[in-house]
């Protein structure tokens, strides 16, 4: 499979403005830039931050090749100055922010780029193409997690994404707490443990059902989901149960009103003795239709259009913006679409208990430290060098104790407030 080099993944006129400021003698100035969210998608009370180590692994590999050069002194994107300047193009300033799993709100500075402008500037499509990806899909899966009550949740939407989406959108669900994903390049690229059996067209190229699930039996074991619902459900499940014993692993249903299938395969499964065999469903769930089932007796959930489209929520809003200047905060004013100026520290308080109640930003400088105060950006890249950072399953553990933080009406699917309030402190 052919994959872009993460150099021209990038908007055009990040590279006019480059030219300009290389032209201009503005290129070296000391600029910090900010990414964060100015409102949550509707109906979210959190974003959850995802796709960071993503980012510093392909900004690790930025550069413009000669190619690539080429292409773009020949159609004019950049002159003979800034063809020369790209050719040299290494990243050397800094990266902070907020650590995978973290939870953000309106506000939340959860990446702050330090170095040149011209530097920084080139990575801004790059940023915001990963971060608006990954974050969105994590806070959808993190919400499907919540619904799930503690049943186990698979990843399954490959087939509904750009082929490098899914892979990202794999981790990002296992980051949020999903069990497992479909996806292989994911389990072999992140470690993330895969699962799958077999699909429809399996049952319907063996000449009945029986047969279909004899071949799985005996290549597989009794420790596999048998897919039920090709035909007829319940009389799928006999067939099921027949071929493998009452020891099956699992049945899978991917159709029907499954609130209603999943109480009849339960009681038809104990009825023949299968009383250790597993429900599975799946087929265009999202949190609400799981959370529906929340009193069935289903024991693991398959989700995948949701999931990797971010249930509604394809990208998490996030911009870039310039904040400071050689030390001098900066302020874009037009109306909507206002900045803060200035380089940011943020922390997040806490009651006693370790519920959140309050996140405080402060512009230039530090707030003043309470007990109970957690600091939420680390350093992520110094001087053009990644730092070593937390494993996936390590993030995945910060997510789960962010979630139980925070105050339980933040949990809610519900529309509502932000789940803890975002104070910005006033620069002095």
């Amino acid at each position: 499979m052919h994959t872009l080099r993460p150099a021209l993944l990038t908007d055009h006129y990040e590279l006019t403005m480059v030219s300009a400021a290389l032209r201009d003698g503005t290129a070296d100035r000391r600029c910090v830039f900010e990414v964060f969210s100015r409102r949550l998608p509707t109906g979210r009370r959190y974003g959850v931050v995802a796709g960071t180590t993503r980012l510093v692994e392909l900004i690790r590999e930025f550069r413009f090749q000669p190619a690539e050069i080429d292409f773009l002194r020949r159609t004019g994107v950049v002159d003979e100055a800034g063809a020369d300047w790209l050719s040299r193009y290494r990243f050397t300033g800094e990266i902070d922010g907020y650590a995978e799993g973290e939870l953000f709100f309106p506000g939340s500075p959860i990446l702050t780029v330090s170095g040149s402008f011209a530097e920084c500037v080139v990575l801004e499509t790059l940023a915001l193409s990963v971060l608006n990806h990954d974050c969105a899909v994590a806070a959808a899966a993190a919400r499907m997690v919540t619904a799930a009550r503690g049943r186990a949740l698979i990843e399954m939407g490959s087939r509904r994404a750009h082929e490098g989406a899914a892979v990202a959108a794999a981790r990002a669900a296992y980051l949020a707490g999903f069990r497992f994903t479909s996806n292989l390049a994911a389990g072999q690229r992140y470690g993330i443990p895969t699962a799958g059996t077999a699909a429809h067209a399996f049952t319907l190229l063996h000449d009945d059902e029986r047969a279909a699930f004899a071949s799985q039996v005996a290549t597989l074991g009794k420790d596999t989901t048998l897919l039920v619902d090709t035909y007829d459900i319940s009389q799928g499940i006999r067939n099921a149960i027949e071929v493998a014993g009452p020891e099956l692993r699992a049945v899978r249903i991917d159709s029907g009103d499954l609130a209603v299938i999943a109480q009849q395969s339960r009681q038809l499964l104990d009825s023949l003795g299968a009383t250790e065999t597993k429900i599975i469903v799946s087929g265009d769930l999202d949190e609400y239709a799981i959370a529906a089932l929340a009193a069935e007796p289903v024991d693991m959930y398959g989700a995948g259009t949701a999931v990797v489209t971010g249930s509604g929520a394809p990208t998490a809003g996030l911009v870039y913006k310039l904040v400071e200047v050689e030390g001098r905060p900066v302020v874009k004013r037009s109306e909507q679409k206002a900045t803060i100026g200035g380089r940011k520290v943020a922390v997040r308080r806490h009651k006693p208990t370790g519920t959140a109640t309050e996140e405080i930003v402060v512009p230039q400088g530090v707030p003043d430290h309470r007990p109970n105060d957690r600091l939420l950006q680390r350093s992520y890249v110094v001087d053009g060098e990644p730092v070593p950072l937390p494993t996936l399953d390590e993030s995945r553990e910060h997510l789960r104790q962010c979630l139980i933080s925070i105050p339980w009406e933040g949990l809610k699917l519900s529309a509502g407030d932000p789940a803890v309030p975002v104070t910005v402190v006033p620069a002095e």
